[in-house]
């Protein structure tokens, strides 16, 4: 049997891949499902894409609290949008309120987001934030 060998100073490939892509008739999400710290893998079945309301949805990446609590807000912004309009919200106000958190959380969050759905004023939208 060999022995592990770990180059603590050799590169180390970690990181999320989240993507969108418009088409046609909608828009394709999709992302990876490892959370890694370095090399370690946490977990094996992370869900790095999160609804936001029955029309548009998040891809996350970065620290995980922060994503959550981030896509909490915006749910939560989002579904007093929908009671007030009474209509789905647009895909480019929940970029809008994401991108306001995260603006002035600035120094304290680490996060990128894609914010991504179909809307009836723009049809299929894409935010990468």
């Amino acid at each position: 049997m060999e022995a592990f060998n770990f180059d603590v100073n050799a590169e180390q490939l970690s990181g999320t891949t989240v993507m969108a892509a418009v088409y046609d008739g909608g828009v394709v999400i999709g992302a990876d499902s490892r959370t890694t710290s370095g090399n370690y893998i946490g977990n094996r079945a992370t869900d790095k894409v999160t609804p936001l309301a029955e029309n548009i949805y998040i891809c996350r990446s970065g620290a995980k609290a922060d994503t959550q609590t981030i896509s909490d807000h915006v749910r939560n912004y989002l579904a007093q949008q929908s009671i007030e309009f009474d209509t789905l919200p647009e895909v480019r106000s929940a970029a809008n309120i994401a991108m306001q958190i995260m603006y002035n959380n600035k120094n304290a969050l680490s996060a990128a987001l894609i914010v991504a759905g179909w809307d009836e004023k723009s049809g299929p939208s894409v935010f990468c934030l």
